[in-house]
């Protein structure tokens, strides 16, 4: 206990707890935050948004069917409002790794809308952090639907204009490069002609299709099960209270959520997170494609393809003078990394669904919430300090594609491919081009030299 700080007493159901004198959360939380001192990371901005919108649109229905007094409920609607706008983020305090199930999070929720909303009311009734605030709910119902409140905003609002920035930053690159013939490389060897620009268009396609898979599994994320109680049944809850609480959502964020086909399968099971995560993570690996392969094609400047430039960032070496490394694209490649290992952890989280409830879901929403987060701040990153300022380097993509032995895959259907690989074969082992070659063979007619033309081959 902070000796420099000031405490009042607070009792819940386990007895009397200390809580410093100007904190808004009150008992429940404050055993959270003494019984878990994990890891100093709390559930993201996002979520906690998520969690006002729940409370304010549950109070509003609660006024309209007569369960709370409209003074109360009102008090509780503009506490939760300034929940939703982050006036108390530092009132939510509570650990990442807490008991199962989230309830201490949804306590947090609880216990500084009750406080805030008694301030409100100024010396009138008490508003009671269970009997008021969390009226016609659970944690097991509001849980999983904030999270998923949380992560639709999120990836409508971040993630997927990421996406479509780099997929048109691709998309522009595509056709400004589509006039450079290159050497094509399979197995990181000498393939056939290629242009630079259909290079990119493959990179700017799979974003495409990525982007289209995640507008597709975010359909799933659209189902809320507010109202579901604690098992799934509507136990304490008034007849019309679920489409009527779903509306109230639904006006706050001005989206579409829906109740869930059925609430025991929404309560028993995370499986529209893990969907989503799964995208995501193959989102990671072909991000880690992309950058891994503008890694290669701008290696050097000197010792490497060097057939492409990107924008310097900053200084690449605290011993090399002059030195500039690929850190935007390493830096994607990192958050990849985690992206792939959060997939592993949610997996793993979601097995833990026993009978009516998931009780590792805060685990879930915040490898869940914070992968959408990375990806978004990354992809917008990679965008505005590399893809945008990528040049082609002409001049050593013409050097490296006349200096291919790919070039003979040519004259296969002239003289056959046993003859053009003996060709190729002459021109490696005695360091010769395929024209050197041909010449010394008396074969370098205007017929063969077209055949190797790369322009005619791309």
């Amino acid at each position: 206990m902070d000796e420099n700080k000031q405490y009042r007493m607070e009792n819940d159901t386990l007895g009397n707890i200390m809580i410093p004198k100007t904190a808004y959360y009150g008992a429940q939380t404050q055993r959270a935050i003494n019984n878990f001192p994990i890891s100093g990371i709390r559930l993201p901005r996002a979520f906690i948004r998520a969690q006002g919108i729940i409370k304010a649109a549950s109070a509003s229905v609660n006024v309209e069917l007569g369960l709370l007094s409209p003074d109360i409920g009102q008090a509780i609607i503009q506490a939760s409002q300034e929940v939703i706008d982050g006036k108390w983020d530092e009132q939510f305090l509570v650990d990442v790794y807490q008991a199962g199930a989230g309830t201490s999070q949804n306590m947090n929720a609880n216990e500084v809308i009750a406080r805030r909303a008694t301030e409100i009311m100024v010396g009138a009734e008490q508003v009671h952090p269970n009997d008021h605030v969390n009226m016609s709910q659970s944690t097991n119902d509001t849980f999983p639907s904030a999270l998923n409140i949380a992560a639709v905003e999120s990836i409508q609002q971040k993630l997927i204009p990421a996406l479509t920035n780099l997929q048109q930053e691709l998309q522009k690159k595509s056709e400004q490069f589509m006039p450079v013939l290159k050497a094509g490389r399979t197995h990181l060897h000498d393939g056939v002609p290629i242009r630079l620009g259909q290079e990119f268009s493959g990179y700017a396609q799979t974003i495409q299709n990525m982007k289209q898979q995640i507008e597709e599994g975010l359909k799933g994320l659209y189902e809320i099960g507010l109202g579901g109680n604690a098992v799934g049944t509507d136990i304490n809850l008034q007849p019309g209270y679920v489409p009527k609480v779903i509306q109230e959502v639904n006006k706050r964020t001005k989206l579409t959520f829906r109740e869930p086909k059925d609430i025991f399968a929404f309560m028993q099971n995370m499986s529209e997170p893990l969907h989503c995560m799964l995208i995501l993570k193959e989102l990671a690996v072909h991000l880690i494609k992309i950058t891994s392969d503008l890694r290669l094609l701008s290696s050097g400047p000197r010792t490497g393809l060097a057939e492409i430039t990107l924008p310097p960032v900053q200084p690449g070496s605290t011993v090399m003078p002059g030195k500039v490394n690929p850190a935007i694209l390493e830096m994607t490649h990192m958050v990849c990394c985690q992206v792939i290992g959060y997939e592993t952890a949610i997996s793993t989280a979601a097995r833990a669904s026993q009978l009516e409830i998931n009780v590792m879901m805060p685990v879930i929403a915040h490898t869940f919430l914070h992968s959408i987060e990375l990806m978004g701040n990354a992809i917008n990153t990679l965008v505005k300090k590399c893809i945008t300022g990528i040049q082609a380097d002409e001049k050593i993509c013409n050097q490296w594609l006349n200096e291919s032995l790919s070039l003979v895959t040519g004259l296969s259907p002239k003289l056959g491919y046993d003859m053009a690989s003996q060709i190729g074969l002459t021109a490696d082992e005695q360091d010769k081009t395929l024209k050197e070659v041909l010449e010394e063979k008396g074969m370098l007619t205007d017929e063969i030299l077209q055949a190797i033309d790369p322009k005619g081959m791309v």
